[in-house]
């Protein structure tokens, strides 16, 4: 009896630490680093291009707990966070912080000396961004947050691509910018359908601090510019047709629906139906855009 309680625990500790890493955000950080491994030019041995994904997703897993031990009483006030270990009482903050920051320093140390420095060193800050500039510094404070702290999730491709190369150049700067753009009017749209708990947490998010209109408007706005930074490899002749078709295509839909949402009224009822259709397709969109970046390399190799 005793023998299988304990067996339970461990199982559930295991389980408990596993969703600290936020496994389904850590499922689009490791696609885009491989698609920024894969369209870097040269190649990558299987096992360092491995070990090279590993350290990115301990990496953005490490950020991800760092984040939920400091949010633990935003966490517990929010319908869609408060089942989440810390706030359901299920591990105390001292063990998610030791583990944050243990998966932390291992990450940096394996991809430093099994891969190279470069990609060592912006893995490095890319938790830092994350951990203390976007989780203490702006999200409590700004409703900037999610468009500056939107570079914390735009890195794995760039160290992706830094892993194979050894360097940076424009391409990867154009893959952390596509990111980038796209993080505002991804997470502004499930703002708007989910502002209820932002409001009732504190935290002040653009919908909360400026309305629904106005981020609306804003939504539009950084979907044109999502849209530019998407094409520009295309129209600069660092990809083929088959990213510059999906792009083109990809982005119009994008900014389509980014449209319908900025146009929508507040007191429509087809306004929460337009975000949510938003939201998803923006999931979508980064996935296909990459996903035809792998595509189109391949094909031109």
């Amino acid at each position: 009896m005793t023998i299988a309680s304990t067996s339970t625990h461990n199982l559930a500790s295991a389980l408990d630490l596993f969703a600290l890493t936020k496994p389904r955000v850590m499922s689009l950080v490791i696609f885009t680093a491989i698609c920024g491994l894969l369209a870097a030019p040269g190649s990558i041995h299987p096992v360092i291009g491995f070990t090279a994904i590993l350290a990115i997703s301990l990496g953005a897993g490490a950020s991800a707990a760092l984040n939920q031990w400091y949010e633990h009483d935003i966490d517990a006030v929010m319908k869609r966070t408060a089942k989440r270990p810390l706030p359901a009482g299920r591990m105390d903050r001292e063990t998610a912080l030791h583990f944050g920051i243990g998966l932390s320093v291992f990450s940096v140390l394996l991809m430093g000396v099994a891969v190279n420095w470069l990609s060592a060193v912006v893995l490095a800050f890319a938790i830092f961004f994350y951990a203390v500039v976007y989780t203490i510094w702006l999200k409590r404070n700004t409703p900037q947050n999610i468009v500056i702290g939107g570079a914390a999730g735009a890195f794995p491709p760039l160290i992706g691509w830094a892993a194979v190369t050894g360097d940076i150049t424009l391409m990867p700067i154009l893959l952390f910018a596509i990111i980038f753009f796209w993080t505002p009017p991804h997470f502004w749209a499930l703002a708007l359908f989910v502002n209820s708990d932002y409001s009732k947490a504190g935290v002040p998010m653009m919908p909360v601090v400026a309305g629904r209109q106005s981020t609306r408007k804003q939504i539009f706005g950084y979907s044109l510019i999502l849209a530019i930074c998407a094409i520009a490899p295309f129209v600069l002749g660092m990809t083929g047709a088959v990213y510059g078709v999906s792009a083109i295509v990809l982005s119009l839909v994008f900014c389509l629906l980014s449209l319908r949402v900025g146009l929508s009224k507040t007191e429509d009822p087809a306004a929460m139906k337009a975000e949510k259709q938003l939201f998803s397709f923006s999931i979508l969109y980064l996935f296909t855009l990459f996903g035809a970046l792998i595509i189109d390399r391949m094909l031109i190799a």
